[in-house]
């Protein structure tokens, strides 16, 4: 059975529809997400901790869900918001069906509005705060309420998604060379990818101390994603800035701006953050276009990576934000979209065997 569900933005603007999943009231940023498909991966990635994702992929849901195509080991998002949620998966694969995924989560979902409208207002205002309720259908109340929600700056959401164990994936011909992976939220997909690539990987928890680090003997660090304000994570940044120069690192999305505010570089919240899997980035050293997946809110100030000794090597030919950097004396490279996420479907794979690749320079 399906209930009434209201979505209120800070701006004063309603949209009413249906629900599916969950029933409550939930509040976060609310950002839309321009990928076709992918929306398990979406749900499960945990750099969307904190938020409402409006799709705007008019049918979701169609090729329901499964225990394979997950990001994390639960759903991370405060809402989710689609025109139209399919009645039925029609998929080999599938095991599920979305509406009874979100149901079992936790997890509101909202169906039915235009959601061409609201990605309008979203790309003219920028992302905005928002609440999203099944039990409360006064519009000027549920206003209210996110104009008193949490803005996502100043915000550590790092905390809420990091697991307190550390866990080690080895490949299947035995022990190879040991990565650590700064688990801030850090998507599984990452993991699998260096585990393909013959790593032995160790998947630290952020917070954890350089040194402690150290202690497992790694040949590299990688720093993943996550949510929320980059600048506000101060102990992941001070354990990078203590291995910068004795390991070779490769920063992914918030690991980007993690390893970009280590070397005393800067960030910025972006109007409405990149979120989809149809990107186009400038490799400038090669000249060609990648075409990437990404998900953030914040970016790397250009200009301030100039001022610490690095170079720019990607950048977005949306809104010329940088997108990766390198910086050759460290043996550190960054990027802030998702190569593991493999859209192009390989445009990106190379970071990964280059970032390998250096681990054998030690």
């Amino acid at each position: 059975m399906t209930r009434a569900c209201l979505l209120a933005l800070e701006d004063g603007s309603v949209y009413g529809g249906r629900s599916f999943g969950a029933v409550g009231t939930a509040s976060g940023e609310v950002v839309f997400n321009t990928a076709m498909t992918g929306y398990q991966e979406i749900l499960t990635d945990p750099s969307y901790c904190g938020q409402i994702v409006a799709m705007t992929a008019p049918h979701v849901g169609n090729y329901g869900v499964n225990a394979e195509d997950v990001e994390s080991e639960r759903l991370h998002l405060t809402g989710f918001v689609v025109k139209e949620v399919a009645r039925r998966a029609s998929n080999q694969r599938a095991q599920g069906q979305l509406s009874e995924y979100l149901r079992l989560a936790g997890v509101i979902g909202l169906a039915g509005i235009d959601t061409r409208a609201l990605t309008r207002r979203l790309r003219e205002s920028g992302a905005q705060r928002g609440v999203i309720s099944t039990e409360i259908l006064d519009a000027d109340a549920l206003v209210m309420r996110a104009r008193a929600s949490s803005s996502m700056e100043g915000l550590n959401l790092v905390e809420r998604v990091t697991p307190e164990g550390e866990v080690v994936f080895a490949p299947s011909g035995g022990e190879g060379p040991v990565v650590a992976v700064l688990n801030c939220g850090t998507k599984l997909n990452i993991v699998r990818k260096l585990v393909g690539l013959g790593c032995t990987v160790h998947f630290v928890p952020s917070g954890r101390p350089a040194e402690a680090i150290l202690e497992r003997r790694p040949r590299g660090l990688l720093v993943g994603n996550g949510p929320g304000d980059p600048a506000v994570v101060t102990g992941t940044i001070a354990a990078i800035r203590a291995l910068i120069g004795r390991l070779p690192i490769f920063g992914i999305c918030l690991g980007h701006q993690l390893v970009a505010l280590a070397l005393g570089a800067s960030t910025y919240k972006l109007k409405t953050g990149h979120h989809g899997a149809n990107h186009p980035v400038l490799n400038v050293e090669t000249g060609r276009v990648e075409i990437t997946s990404q998900n953030h809110g914040f970016a790397v100030d250009a200009r301030s990576v100039e001022t610490v000794g690095a170079r720019a090597t990607h950048v977005s030919l949306y809104d010329r934000s940088l997108e990766g950097f390198r910086h050759d004396d460290y043996q550190l490279m960054s990027v802030q979209y998702h190569p593991e996420a493999s859209p192009g479907p390989h445009d990106s794979e190379y970071l990964f065997d280059a970032f390998v690749q250096s681990l054998s320079l030690r």
